[in-house]
């Protein structure tokens, strides 16, 4: 068999790699930071606006529920288009969704502009994950989006200690004000300094039909789609914290708004942690063998979790085997995309916006959950131990890692 190559050649312009991580990783960041910035408000927001906590839930749900269609929609314009004009688009729409955020009158009001922040904050994720997919595959591309889960992951460690910052001297519109500031900032930055990486040649003609069949063709890859649910369901664990970190920290253990900043960021250390192990670990490791084995330790760690939770273990009983799930995160989640986008380099918009779509689908539909079960420590662990029991029992299934050659010719599908 012949090797898949390390590196896919373009005509873009050579870019120092560290440039290319921070600006690459600020643009994934706007995402995480849109979601997790208002966090510490949430108690606030439900009574200002005089609803319930699982409906203020609602607006994290709408949040990632349009950073997955957003996907849908931008993957395969920055295959048509090209990487930068959609990406500046979806980052203007965020700046004017944040506006919205800051004037909302009502949940509902305030529910549809989170929804459009998301969909704008889907072009930086997918975009970004196409050009390392543009110049780069195997454990080069592993160990870029390792690099880039660093900068990104400053921003869950980051934006919750902001906000809880800037509540103690504005209210929570002022944390969209500094949402839309950030991505404002951001444009000039990606239009000047961001190589175009898909030249013109390579680019696909614009076409429903054709993106239509591109996401049929794959559907029909079985490989792929397994590992878009072990991704999707790996984030659900996470989405699942997220959503109720802020309820379960400082409702059911006291904690404050400070206290709890830093409990929600030592988890996010521990993610960063493992993401910056990865390339040491992929020098004698391929990415299927290191997904594997971080999926199944998620998952016991997981279930640990619940069963430490149901006996009323505190505090610690709930961070510590949580600690160790988000760990094993932090190795499955640069390694899943990695293996799945190998296969789809000539359509790898469109591959990582199916991908990036179906992780923020499933965390919409998970996110509330927690909500709904009662917005206690069982409940969380009860759907991170979901989540990630799920995502263990299709790859397995599935995907069945035991079977992938990482010498496999990638396919072509158009």
């Amino acid at each position: 068999m012949t090797s898949t190559p390390d590196r896919v050649e373009t005509t873009a312009p050579e870019t120092p790699r560290l440039r290319l991580v921070l600006i690459l990783g600020a643009l994934i960041a706007l995402g995480p930071l849109t979601i997790d910035m208002y966090l510490p408000a949430l108690p606030i927001i439900t009574d200002e606006l005089a609803t319930t906590s699982a409906t203020v839930q609602l607006t994290l749900t709408g949040t990632l529920l349009g950073l997955g269609l957003g996907q849908l929609v931008i993957g395969p314009l920055a295959d048509a288009l090209g990487r930068k004009r959609p990406l500046l688009a979806g980052t203007a729409l965020h700046v004017l969704a944040s506006v919205l955020c800051l004037v909302a009158p009502n949940i509902a009001v305030l529910g549809t502009a989170r929804l459009l922040q998301g969909l704008g904050a889907a072009a930086g994720a997918v975009i970004a994950m196409a050009i390392v997919r543009d110049l780069y595959t195997g454990r080069p591309a592993a160990t870029l989006l390792s690099r880039l889960i660093l900068v990104m992951g400053a921003a869950p460690v980051i934006a919750p200690s902001l906000g809880s910052w800037m509540l103690s001297f504005t209210s929570w519109r002022g944390v969209f004000a500094a949402l839309a500031l950030y991505a404002l900032v951001l444009m000039p930055v990606a239009a000047r300094l961001l190589p175009e990486t898909l030249p013109v040649e390579r680019r696909q003609a614009p076409s429903v039909r054709g993106t239509l069949r591109t996401y049929g063709r794959l559907f029909h890859d079985r490989t792929f789609v397994g590992l878009a649910l072990v991704a999707g369901l790996t984030m659900s664990g996470m989405f699942g914290y997220i959503s109720g970190a802020s309820f379960v920290f400082q409702e059911e253990f006291g904690l404050s708004q400070q206290q709890f900043a830093l409990a929600f960021s030592s988890g996010a250390i521990w993610l960063i942690g493992a993401t910056q192990l990865n390339p040491v670990v992929l020098r004698r490791f391929e990415p299927r063998q290191i997904l594997s084995a971080a999926v199944a330790t998620g998952a016991v760690a997981a279930a640990l979790m619940l069963a430490l939770a149901v006996a009323g273990a505190g505090l610690l009983g709930v961070l510590l085997p949580l600690w160790l799930a988000l760990f094993a995160a932090g190795f499955a989640l640069p390694n899943a995309p990695v293996v799945a986008l190998a296969r789809h380099g000539e359509t790898a918009g469109t591959a990582a916006a199916l991908l990036g779509a179906m992780q923020f689908g499933i965390g919409a539909i998970v996110s509330p959950m927690v909500g709904v079960l009662g917005n206690d420590s069982v409940a969380m662990a009860a759907v991170i131990a979901g989540g990630l029991g799920l995502a263990l029992i299709v790859l397995v299934a599935v995907v069945r890692p035991w079977r992938l050659t990482d010498a496999e010719p990638v396919p072509s599908l158009v």
